[in-house]
């Protein structure tokens, strides 16, 4: 007699029970007998019908849909009905680890996630994800780990790098946060949360920095003249300036303080006070191009065009592309009647900075002294129409359509 695993499945499922004969001997119908138990326990061996991959899709849908309402236990629900079905369907099991993981469900996810990646250790974002959780319970180098992992696969979360900072950062590796977050901003230049978190680095480390110095002599020159470019940057001129003169008089001959008053006077309207300054400033360094540049722009204030011609051709010959070097010599060659030196002047200034508003009007002001009605006519409507991006600008609005 054939055995089990040689009947077809075809004999198998139409053998008829009235076939057996009632006076068989005991031999052939325990044989047949061993041949029936075959048959059942391959009925009840077939496996269970695994949901069409288009059931799966749309359960999962389900899933999502109920996640985006807020409805995080129907959405888990479904995954876990998904996971029933298909036990091994990992695109279900990643799903429902995000949705634990959104709960603050850590743990749970961390569970999910190891055992996609039991299955799949590149499984995509999966190791991304995990060191979100670990990140969640603070365990960074475990976080760190991960995140590592996923930065080795083919397509790794676009956050990763991101994120791998911070747990950097929670671990106390300062340095390689840095590291990551200038390679982030190199891969976006316009990703605000990296350039957020570096400036905070660096400011703390200001901070402490300053603590420090402040520990160590709280009359030092270094502490004077770090406090003095603290206040500068805040605008808090007055401030800065009576730091800056402490440090000088701490270190006397200590170069770019003098310059340093002189810019905190300028953006003050001390015209006075500032050139005096600078002055002092450009003994110190007399071809510097930025001292020149504001020596120069006082003169021209004053009506001193002369001496401003000499100060401004210093400045040109160290940045000869700064446009307000250009505008501040058309003022001069416009205060010395030389409309044509002018116009020359103030189109320089509009090369080396098209996105400059003022250049065009007094441009504007020149051709209309050439009497080229036209062409001021066009430099005004520029002037205009840059003058009001500036502003949206300003004002954080984005160009109008």
């Amino acid at each position: 007699m054939l055995g089990c695993s040689e009947l077809s499945s075809e004999s198998k499922m139409h053998l008829p029970m009235r076939w057996l004969p009632r006076n068989l001997p005991l031999g052939a119908s325990t044989r047949l007998w061993a041949v029936l138990l075959c048959l059942i326990s391959s009925v009840l061996l077939v496996a269970p019908a695994v949901p069409a991959q288009s059931d799966v899709g749309t359960f999962l849908e389900q899933a999502r849909a109920a996640e985006k309402t807020g409805n995080y236990g129907a959405a888990e629900r479904v995954y876990l009905q998904v996971l029933a079905l298909a036990p091994g369907n990992l695109e279900a099991l990643k799903r429902l680890g995000v949705l634990q993981q959104t709960e603050l469900k850590f743990a749970e996810s961390i569970k999910s996630f190891k055992q996609v990646l039991a299955n799949d250790a590149q499984y995509p974002e999966v190791n991304f994800f995990l060191g979100v959780s670990y990140f969640g319970e603070n365990g960074f180098d475990q976080s760190i780990q991960s995140f590592e992992l996923e930065l080795g696969t083919p397509n790794p979360h676009r956050r990763c790098r991101y994120y791998l900072a911070l747990a950097l950062q929670g671990a106390g590796r300062i340095d390689e946060t840095i590291s990551q977050l200038n390679r982030t901003v190199a891969e976006n230049p316009k990703d605000a949360d990296a350039l957020y978190q570096l400036a905070r680095i660096y400011k703390n480390a200001s901070l402490q920095a300053i603590e420090r110095l402040k520990a160590l002599d709280q009359d030092s020159f270094q502490l004077h003249a770090l406090m003095g470019e603290v206040y500068a940057d805040d605008e808090r001129y007055a401030e800065a300036i009576k730091e800056y003169q402490a440090a000088l008089s701490k270190r006397p001959d200590a170069t770019g303080i003098h310059y340093a008053i002189g810019v905190a006077y300028w953006v003050q309207h001390q015209l006075d006070a500032a050139k005096k300054e600078f002055i002092d400033a450009l003994k110190e360094n007399p071809t510097d191009a930025l001292t020149n540049l504001y020596l120069g722009d006082i003169a021209v204030h004053e009506e001193r065009f002369a001496e401003a011609h000499g100060y401004l051709s210093m400045a040109e010959r160290g940045q000869s592309s700064m446009p307000q070097v250009h505008v501040l010599l058309g003022k001069c060659y416009r205060g010395e009647n030389n409309p044509e030196k002018a116009k020359f002047e103030f189109l320089a200034a509009i090369q080396a900075d098209p996105t400059a508003a003022q250049p065009h009007y007094l441009l504007a002001q020149v051709y209309r002294e050439l009497r080229d009605q036209q062409a001021s006519l066009k430099e005004f409507a520029e002037f205009e129409r840059l003058s009001k991006l500036e502003k949206d600008k300003s004002l954080g609005h984005g160009p109008q359509n």
